[in-house]
């Protein structure tokens, strides 16, 4: 058991919260020349075993370095989930892109009332600020604007996992339409991609109230081992019909970064873009057989180190 699972154990979850907003305060008030000590302590904290960042191996530890040396303000601007709109459009066509409702600022701007009966609030800058409304009559209007409003002040860098691109991202709201696929649900599908080869594709599904995940080769065949996060192993489902236009998509998107997890939806017969994220699951995933680490460690390719804001970690 990681250290962090023993302490989800023992500490009641008020305190679990204590914890994680006191390693926030003191991360953002942390010199960068500290980040990377801080980072392999945090990597220690989940998986129970040092992270290699000077000779890093795994895929696993690629992706830390990657935090460390290629957080750059390009990563940051797709990774802002308003500013990689207009980069996947000139990429690939505004075809892919989810609607846009809205972009707001502040919290305090969105018209509830003009907004549709269903639909989803974003923040920009950060990993699993959303909220979901299929039904805006039950929506508590006071308590949405103050979640967003904590949300717009949080950086997500500083959580612990120090995803540092993610400081170069604007705080800010976006709306689109509340979407489902044929599952009842609105299935993931995540490609992993290192400088435009897709390397594999995994799915989340939630639609039986708990995450599961599948892990498949490139032609959909089922892959010889599993890339799970805190979710459970999900049956075999067919290819999405849409896999040839999501297999090429990911490739041109991935091009030129060393790691990207790349995202669809498949809606009626479209295929969507999602969001690219370059450290997938804030690089603590596990894979089982864990020797499978190791195998897509060795090919990514890591890029020369870069300074962090003028700083090289």
């Amino acid at each position: 058991m990681s250290v962090r699972g023993a302490a989800e154990v023992i500490f009641s979850p008020p305190v679990q919260n204590w914890l994680k907003r006191a390693i926030y305060r003191h991360n953002c008030r942390m010199s960068p020349d500290h980040y990377r000590s801080a980072l392999k302590r945090w990597y220690w904290l989940f998986k129970c075993r040092p992270c290699h960042v000077e000779e890093p191996r795994t895929m696993t530890e690629k992706i830390h370095w990657l935090k460390l040396y290629d957080s750059t303000p390009v990563k940051g601007r797709l990774a802002d989930k308003f500013l990689v709109r207009q980069w996947v459009a000139d990429k690939v066509g505004e075809k892919y892109l989810v609607p846009l409702l809205g972009v707001w600022d502040s919290p305090d701007e969105i018209d509830f009332e003009s907004l549709p009966d269903s639909f989803v609030l974003k923040a920009t800058h950060g990993s699993g600020w959303n909220i979901l409304v299929p039904d805006k009559s039950a929506l508590g209007v006071a308590r949405t604007r103050q979640r967003l409003r904590e949300w717009l002040g949080l950086r997500q860098a500083m959580k612990g996992g120090f995803e540092l691109h993610y400081e170069y991202c604007e705080p800010r709201i976006v709306c689109e339409p509340f979407l489902r696929d044929a599952s009842g649900g609105l299935r993931d599908y995540k490609f992993m991609v290192f400088d435009g080869v897709v390397q594999f594709v995994f799915t989340v599904d939630r639609t039986q109230g708990r995450a599961l995940r599948g892990t498949y080769l490139p032609d959909w065949t089922r892959a010889p081992f599993e890339y799970t996060c805190e979710a459970d192993r999900a049956s075999d489902i067919p290819a999405p019909a849409g896999l040839e236009t999501m297999l090429s998509l990911a490739g041109e998107l991935g091009k030129g970064f060393a790691c990207a997890r790349i995202d669809f939806y498949e809606v009626d017969g479209a295929v969507y873009f999602g969001e690219i994220t370059f450290t997938d699951a804030d690089g603590l995933s596990d894979f089982t057989p864990s020797r499978y680490d190791r195998v897509f460690g060795d090919r990514i390719v890591l890029p020369e180190k870069k300074c962090f804001k003028g700083v090289m970690l």
